[in-house]
């Protein structure tokens, strides 16, 4: 009987696969690890405060400061430290805000908003003026703590301030950049903010060498899987029989995984494209809903009888929840990152009820794919008793095919338990991608741990999405023009394995 390479594949030739599998996986992990640290944390340079065009003050306690009107004092940070130029392979651009309030009896604060009057501009050499990019008004909640009493002695103490979020620039297009910022005081803003003495800037943008890394393994992953998936549909449409569901959804996986890693990076360089966040978001979800639908019918397949299976409206519901959550977060995306196109100081953050609906979004999708991969393990149990139902019968079977079964629902076995891995760490990637990113220092040496996860992952991915088409496409070794013509319509499918469990569901 006709069958996929994961059943006519010798064991040694497996064996070797697997070893090479390995081998990628390892070097997708190092990369991350040890040459592409994924993120640069600097403080910009600070330039002195200007209360008007022509004058400039280095701190609030100069005699000029104290006449000034608060309203004409604008804040002046220059991006990136002198001697330095910004540079289209750092991709993004995140900038948070650091207060430093001096604590005065008469002005004391509690957590309070604040208003600001932000400016973004940029130039591409020194001597060219600045030309004005961004615009806006934003207000950012204040939290602040006093460590110690608050007494006439502790006068001059400064609060511990939470970082504010400020701005993210979704393409670093250009060499400079300078963000003025003005603190707007009147009758109802900036009331009760306290004695402000300095604001820093601190900056977070993609490391260049990660951007090389990622981009060159997008380029060569790119032609790998999009000619693997041509190859695997070449070889379906060869087969006498129409392909069946599961062979129509290993198809879809492959173009899901080829959109995500076509490296669109390339022209990002040469061109200020402020949406490619948004669009590596949207790549991510077609991903991520292609993979999970394809977990839900590859397992699915191997529960149904053959009356049931090989029918996409079997699984309406469990695809429509995977549908309707990848929804959910594109809207949440777009409220975000979309609004960032025409806005950069823009934040679902900047409010008391954004901040709740963004945590919330977290909770839920994070909720929601740990059940799913626990709904997923169910179904592969489920799966596994289905199989032990045909292995009750190996042992009235001559000694060959017996042995030739016990091989087949071995491979499928590993095969399903190697699923079960990929979706535990495509749940963990998933979820400390929305909660946050980071190092792990240990002593002296710092492991980009995040770096790491992420090229990991992605490799991860690409192999195994890259080993499923290998090994369920159809094999070479048999006839499959005259063999599969010996089977009814029902009965055929890409694997033997496939074929049993149908068998076994019905009985």
């Amino acid at each position: 009987m006709a069958g996929a390479i994961i059943e006519n594949m010798s064991t040694k030739k497996l064996v070797i696969l697997g070893f090479f599998i390995l081998v990628f996986q390892i070097l997708s992990v190092m990369v991350g690890a040890f040459i592409a640290l994924r993120n640069d944390f600097s403080q910009f340079l600070h330039f002195p405060i200007a209360p008007s065009p022509t004058s400039q003050i280095h701190s609030f306690d100069e005699p000029l400061a104290k006449i000034v009107d608060a309203n004409d004092i604008v804040f002046a940070v220059h991006l990136p430290l002198p001697d330095t130029e910004m540079s289209p392979w750092f991709q993004y651009m995140l900038a948070v805000l650091q207060f430093d309030i001096a604590f005065k009896m008469i002005n004391p604060i509690d957590d309070v908003i604040v208003t600001i009057d932000a400016r973004l501009a940029h130039r591409d050499d020194l001597k060219s003026e600045w030309s004005t990019k961004f615009h806006s008004v934003e207000q950012r909640p204040l939290k602040c703590t006093f460590e110690v009493a608050k007494t006439y002695e502790n006068e001059g103490r400064f609060y511990q301030c939470d970082p504010v979020p400020f701005m993210e620039l979704g393409s670093v297009a250009h060499k400079y950049f300078l963000i003025n910022l003005r603190l707007p005081v009147n009758d109802t803003v900036n009331v009760g903010i306290g004695d402000i003495k300095d604001v820093h800037v601190v900056g977070i943008h993609q490391n260049g060498g990660f951007t090389k890394v990622w981009i060159s393994m997008k380029t060569v992953f790119t032609p790998w899987i999009s000619m693997e998936t041509v190859w695997y549909w070449h070889r379906i449409s060869l087969m006498a029989r129409p392909p069946v569901l599961l062979e129509k959804v290993i198809v879809a996986l492959g173009i899901s995984m080829t959109f995500l890693n076509v490296p669109v990076e390339w022209l990002s360089l040469g061109f200020e494209w402020t949406w490619m966040l948004l669009y590596e978001d949207v790549q991510q979800g077609v991903f991520y809903s292609a993979l999970f639908c394809f977990w839900i019918i590859f397992c699915g397949e191997h529960l149904m009888d053959q009356s049931r299976r090989n029918r996409l409206s079997a699984y309406w519901w469990q695809l429509g929840l995977v549908v309707f959550g990848s929804s959910v977060l594109l809207i949440f995306d777009l409220s975000e990152r979309g609004a960032h196109l025409t806005n950069p100081f823009y934040s679902v953050w900047a409010s008391e009820t954004g901040t709740r609906v963004a945590i919330t979004f977290i909770i839920v999708a994070g909720i929601s794919v740990c059940l799913y991969f626990l709904s997923l393990c169910v179904m592969v149990r489920c799966v596994f008793r289905n199989i032990g139902g045909k292995m009750q019968q190996l042992p009235a079977m001559p000694e060959a095919k017996r042995r030739h079964y016990k091989g087949i629902i071995f491979r499928f076995k590993f095969l399903m338990l190697v699923t079960l891995a990929c979706a535990a760490m495509t749940v963990i990637f998933f979820i400390l991608n929305q909660v946050s990113e980071g190092h792990w220092h240990w002593g002296d040496f710092t492991l980009q741990a995040h770096s790491a996860f992420v090229t990991g992952v992605y490799g991860m991915w690409n192999l195994y999405v890259s080993t499923i088409m290998f090994l369920y496409a159809p094999s070479h070794k048999f006839n499959k023009q005259s063999q599969e013509t010996q089977l009814t319509l029902e009965e055929q499918g890409p694997t033997e394995t496939y074929r049993i469990t149908g068998k076994v569901a019905e009985e």
